[in-house]
């Protein structure tokens, strides 16, 4: 990504070798010209030396990224040059105006496309000319001016690019603090600005936490918590991106408030997945190989040899995340310490008895031929009758979601029973009928006998039963295959039925089967398959048995019939339930405790409303089972023991009589000891499970193996237990609570106290992020940039219809049709954290985020402008104190970041991260910079203005970017410590992230509502004015103004106070401010409240007939395209056709042009009445002075008031129209002052799904933000 950032700004820049082909070619061959010794030599000389090495690293091949690097020394060295010699050979030039410039001769390196481009425009010069010779004539002083001004413009440029190369920083060695540029780059680069820091602090050792010094510290001072460790297959996702973001802001705002804090980082081995990739890239070999082929010893020496070299990226993109983990204390879930944690848990479990090993229905991937967890499934809507090829059954395409239904006879009798089913080739293994008892259809068959059409041995049994049985679903029968499903298997138990497994562990209908009962329920003779089924695969076998029942006349129908399909997340094989001889922990007694964990309060679970879905699963909680038969792993500590002359061959280790042969141990040694012991006799052979444990088994102990348990370590009575578990609601049964279970389980603690769930991250649509959809976004696409090939190449590889890659495609191009910009990990990690606000899943829209770069790019460019602004002034360390004497407008702004700090400290106690970081936005953008800072500017520049006005100015404005950085640093870290490192300061400083966090106590003094209100005042008497200027087309001309209250000498008097405000931020030519008097006639008028009007004096500065003008000619352009599409929408045949979609649109555009009508015939009405003056005499009225002793006088008054409000609500209503105004995050928290700022009512509501207001009107003089 890197690359294709450096070769965009190569060509943003267009310099002399052009594109990065240009470069190469040209770099060898260039040389300095004489350019009187401006450049010194040594500089020439080593950009030679950097184009050559451009040009050597294109020519042999070598990767963007490394071409990139040596691009960007070559610039940052001609940036160099071109400051000290804008016509240095080597300088960056314009190649349009060079080219346009050249003579002929040196225009043939262009292409011919260009040639010709400039010679017609040559040819048509020469004719003009000839026409018309005066034509070209030039005119000395225009000839002169221009000269000039193109001489500034040179100098102006030169200057910037000086300034440019003193904002180009020298590198930093790795580790090092950053070294910072001498002035600060005119743009914010997000790349730039990231650099270095991470190392720096990582090295600075800022991430570890010492255990002895934690252990002194109480239990509401600490901060531990274990990062959900990715699978070491992984890479960066959003949902990695989102937790990394939540976790770290939490971690960051911890460490600031002086806690001890520890954040452990690890990764999971993920048992399946990892096998399977092994076993891919050893399958692309030539020749290729199987784990078979190598054996279990060597094939575990490729996965840890793939370990090694791809085990650490996704780490590594964890550091790009800005993470603050103490990767000294990184875990893998297979090293020597986990691994000693799991074997002890699973001696424990089973010394306390809940572990053990039995036969039941698991999960069955018949393509891995291992058991698979419940999270290792996901669960496909077929609508019916849908196509599907199956692994392990060749190209061929099966019919799936199909009901069919076919017929058991009665034996003895000629009824029938028709059952339905959407997994035929199951009935091959079926032994019962279930009815209802209470139907009165089939009564009279209760108990009897039904005969198998394939199977004259079998006896099918109708049985009763109410659980699996509803009597008004399909025909009110229900096969049973207690072996093939988890509902049958149930009912099978229930009944004490026989239980068939009729497939082989890679799918195949076995060629025989001996009936077993999971209940000790008697012996069964062994069933031979007839040859036309037997061995077939599952799919294959269920067209021939659909075939067979058709040809016995027992099929009675077949529909389609929408289901859900289970199928393996990792080989896409459906899923086959089986009943397998497995290891099962019985989790009745842990769920219980964790149950009564939440309900007592010492477990809480955030958001709440989750609670009920853990009381749904634990209360109701199956056997767990942990085996997997796979060979990556922690193999499972069990050994069964066999006397002499024993083996698989002559004993069934899987019967239940032998049970008691399983030896678990911590060793095999502690196991033959007590194999000896059990069998009397010290002539035993061990041999161990070949099978591993669930990779969720290792995970559970995550929160405490990491710590050194099961041995009693300083680091594990420090650290443990954690305080919080931050993950995503899909795992809260998978992980979460196999965690508390254990935790209790093992240490009788639970492992931490409290749960916070983020939400799930889905796109735009709201559609689950998968590959096959084509809508997965990488996080380092959003941080690097993307281009649009490359995210158009993704839409491409996916699963999606010809159709569906289209239109992705069209709203790809519409949305960046220049590729995805680079928005930085400060900006993704702000964008995920603000959409937290929304509930449950996160529709993410990545232009939100995009709109997060540019709050970064805000906040770049007011701290430069602030900075700027502070001459030669340093704050010193006591500078809190030394905060007065304050001005209206300081306090005002202290009382803001009073209340920022105190929500924002709110938010982040109760995981509100939207809310926190929408109070940190409004703070920066509205109170900070659209206020303060604009009221400030006249004392900063005004010379007349000097003294402590300027002196409290720049305390207050450093205060408040030091402490809103402060603020914003675990959100925003690597923006924010660039930030707060150039804060001008006569103390020393180390970093941002250990500097303390704003309280709410370290601010409390600033509390002031007077200055707020005032500055509420202030802020809607602005709006009023600029309404009117927007009103009367005023743009930047210098207006009088006036600020009228009715009987309101209270707010008269406050606003008097703040009048320089007021005429700064109206840039008005003067105020004036009253209560109850008689404004000068010839003012437009705008009524801010029932008590307030602000009127502007338009004398000398509008042309009203020129407005009415233009108003017309906009009114005559938009009249004829309201008839247009009236009688469009009116015609019948229009009515019949147009699709919805087009008639929405139509009835849209009919609305806009329709209030953009009645808009222009409002304000022309509004000239008019300016015109002839109407309205004046009513406004003297209006505002003549209240006569107190005339009681009829003031009720003629207040009458006169109340129809001048109508007056006014009126003429808005029919200037009403529909505007939709850009915000780049949902506000949740905006107030009265901020909202009126905008022109903004407070309620005004926000659509979620684009982060918009929307508003009723346009809101005039508003500055609108991308």
């Amino acid at each position: 990504m890197a690359g294709f950032a450096t070769i965009a700004a190569l060509d943003e820049h267009s310099f002399v070798y052009g594109c990065l082909h240009d470069v190469a070619a040209a770099a060898p061959a260039a040389a300095p010209a004489a350019s009187g010794g401006a450049v010194p030599a040594k500089l020439v000389e080593e950009c030679k030396k950097a184009g050559e090495a451009v040009a050597a690293a294109k020519k042999s091949g070598a990767s963007k990224d490394e071409i990139a690097a040596k691009v960007e020394k070559l610039l940052s060295l001609k940036k160099q040059i071109t400051a000290l010699d804008p016509t240095h050979s080597l300088a960056i030039v314009d190649k349009k105006k060079k080219a346009k410039a050249a003579p002929v001769e040196e225009k043939k390196g262009l292409s011919k496309r260009e040639q010709k481009r400039l010679a017609r425009g040559e040819d048509v010069k020469k004719k003009k000319k000839d026409k018309d010779p005066n034509r070209w004539a030039v005119d000395p002083a225009k000839a002169a001016a221009k000269a000039e001004k193109a001489r500034l413009k040179a100098l102006a440029k030169a200057e910037a690019e000086k300034a440019d190369v003193k904002a180009i920083a020298p590198p930093t060695p790795k580790g090092d603090k950053k070294i910072l540029a001498e002035q600060m780059s005119r743009t914010y680069n997000p790349g730039d600005v990231e650099a270095a820091w991470q190392d720096w602090w990582e090295k600075s050792g800022w991430y570890g936490c010492d255990e002895k010094k934690a252990l002194k510290r109480p239990a509401d001072e600490k901060f531990v918590m274990v990062i959900p460790p990715p699978n070491v297959t992984g890479s960066l996702h959003l949902g990695h991106a989102l937790t990394a973001a939540i976790e770290d802001c939490l971690t960051r705002w911890h460490r600031m408030r002086g806690d001890a804090t520890l954040y452990v980082p690890g990764t999971d081995h993920a048992g399946i997945a990892t096998q399977s990739v092994v076993e891919k890239m050893l399958a692309k070999q030539s020749p290729p190989v199987s784990r078979h082929d190598l054996g279990r010893e060597k094939f575990l020496e490729h996965v840890w040899a793939w370990k090694g070299q791809y085990g650490s990226r996704i780490c590594t993109q964890l550091r790009r995340l800005g993470s603050s983990v103490d990767w000294s204390r990184e875990r893998f879930t297979m090293d020597e310490r986990c691994a000693k944690a799991v074997t002890e848990a699973f001696v424990r479990f089973h010394e306390a008895g809940i572990m053990y090993r039995a036969s039941r229905l698991v999960n069955w991937s018949c393509a891995l031929k291992s058991a698979i967890s419940d999270l290792e499934v996901d669960h496909l809507e077929l609508n019916g009758g849908e196509l599907r090829t199956v692994p392990g059954h060749g190209a061929t395409k099966y019919q799936f979601a199909m009901f069919t239904e076919f017929a058991y006879k009665v034996i003895g009798s000629d009824e029938e029973v028709v059952v339905a089913t959407t997994r035929l080739e199951t009935m091959l293994g079926d032994v019962a009928v279930a009815v209802h008892p209470k139907d009165p259809r089939y009564k009279h068959l209760h108990g009897k006998k039904l005969k198998h059409p394939f199977f004259p041995s079998r006896v099918v049994t109708v049985v009763t039963d109410d659980v699996l049985v509803d009597m008004d679903k399909g025909t009110g029968c229900v096969k049973v295959t207690p072996a093939h499903d988890p509902h049958d298997y149930d009912c099978g138990k229930r009944h004490a039925l026989p239980f068939m497994t009729i497939f082989s562990l890679d799918g195949r209908v076995v060629t025989q089967c001996t009936p077993f009962s999971v209940t000790g329920a008697g012996d069964y003779p062994v069933e031979v398959f007839p040859s036309w089924i037997a061995g077939q695969m599952r799919y294959d076998a269920r067209v021939l048995v659909e075939k067979k029942l058709d040809e016995l006349g027992l099929l009675r129908g077949k529909s389609e019939r929408p289901m859900t399909l289970a199928v393996c997340s990792r080989s896409g094989d459906i899923i086959e339930p089986l009943v397998q001889p497995q290891w099962f922990v019985d989790c009745t007694g842990p769920a219980k405790r964790a149950c009564d964990a939440v309900r007592d309060g010492s477990l809480r679970i955030r958001p709440k409303m989750h609670e009920r879905t853990w009381f749904k699963w634990l209360e109701d909680i199956r056997p767990w089972c942990i085996s997997r038969q796979l060979w990556w792993g922690h193999r499972i500590p069990a050994w069964f023991a066999f006397r002499k002359g024993e083996s698989r061959n002559n004993v069934d280790v899987d019967a239940e009589r032998n049970k008691e042969r399983w030896i678990v141990a911590r060793s095999e040694a502690q196991a033959l000891a007590q194999a000896q012991k059990l069998l009397g006799t010290k002539d035993v052979t061990l041999e161990r499970d070949e099978d591993v444990l669930d990779t969720w088994f290792s995970s559970g102990l995550f929160p405490f193996s990491v710590f050194g348990w099961p041995d009693d370590t300083d680091e594990f009575k420090a650290f443990y237990p954690t305080q919080l578990l931050e993950t995503g609601l899909d795992i809260l049964f998978f992980w979460v609570a196999r965690m508390v279970m254990m935790g209790l389980q093992l240490t009788d603690k639970l492992p931490f106290t409290d749960v916070y769930l983020h939400a799930m991250v889905r796109d735009k649509d709201g559609r689950k992020m998968s590959k096959s959809l084509g809508n997965v976004i990488d996080p380092l696409e959003v941080i690097d940039g993307c281009p649009l090939a490359q995210l158009v190449d993704k839409l491409k590889a996916g699963n999606l219809r010809a159709s569906e890659v289209k239109r992705a495609e069209e709203a790809f191009k519409a949305d960046f049709p220049e590729g995805m910009p680079r928005c930085g990990t400060d900006a993704l990690r702000v964008g995920l954290l603000a959409y937290t606000v929304q509930g449950r899943d996160i529709n993410l829209d990545i232009k939100r985020v995009v709109g997060y770069r540019s709050f970064c790019n805000k906040l770049w460019n007011a701290v430069r402008f602030m900075l700027g602004t502070f001459d030669d002034y340093k704050a010193s360390e006591n500078l809190w104190s030394t905060l007065k004497p304050l001005a209206g407008r300081d306090k005002f702004i202290l009382s803001r970041l009073r209340r920022c700090v105190l929500d924002v400290n709110t938010c982040l106690t109760e995981y509100k991260f939207g809310e926190a970081v929408q109070a940190i936005y409004h703070f920066f953008l509205d109170d900070l910079c659209d206020v303060y800072v604009e009221l400030v500017k006249p004392v900063m520049y005004d010379d007349d203005k000097k003294g402590k006005g300027r002196d409290a100015a720049k305390m207050v404005l450093w205060a408040c970017l030091d402490a809103g950085l402060r603020l914003l640093h675990p959100l925003c870290p690597f923006v924010t410590e660039e930030l707060w490192q150039r804060l001008p300061r006569t103390f020393a400083v180390s970093s941002i992230m250990v500097a303390p966090y704003p309280t709410p106590s370290e601010v409390d003094t600033f509390d002031n509502q007077e200055a707020e209100r005032g500055t509420s005042l202030v802020l809607e008497t602005v709006t009023g004015a600029r309404s009117l200027r927007a009103q009367y087309s005023l743009a930047n001309k210098p207006a009088h103004f006036h600020a009228v209250f009715s009987n309101d000498a209270e707010r008269a008097s406050i606003l008097e106070g703040r009048k320089d405000d007021c005429s700064t931020l109206m840039r008005a030519a003067s105020v004036s401010i009253g209560n109850n008097v008689t404004p000068p006639k010839g003012c437009g008028q705008k009524l801010v409240d029932d008590k307030l009007s602000v009127l502007v004096d338009l004398k000398g500065l509008v042309d009203a007939d020129a407005e009415i003008k233009k108003l017309q000619k906009e009114l005559k352009t938009v009249e004829p395209l309201v008839a247009k599409l009236e009688a469009k929408i009116k015609d019948a045949r229009y009515l019949a056709k147009a699709p919805e979609k087009q008639r929405v649109q139509d009835r849209e555009k009919l609305k806009s042009y329709g209030d953009k009508a009645a808009a222009a015939r409002a304000a022309i009405k509004s000239w008019e009445e300016f015109k002839s003056g109407g309205g004046e005499e009513e406004e003297d009225d209006f505002w003549a002075e209240d006569d107190e002793d005339d009681p009829a006088a003031a009720a003629a008054l207040e009458e006169a008031k109340a129809k001048a409000m109508a007056k006014l609500a009126k003429k808005e209503a029919n200037q009403r129209s529909l505007s939709v105004h850009r915000l780049n995050c949902c506000d949740a928290s905006r107030d009265a002052s901020s909202m009126a700022w905008r022109g903004l009512p407070p309620n005004l509501p926000v659509d979620l799904r684009t982060g918009r207001y929307v508003t009723s009107r346009s809101s005039p003089g508003r500055r609108t933000r991308t």
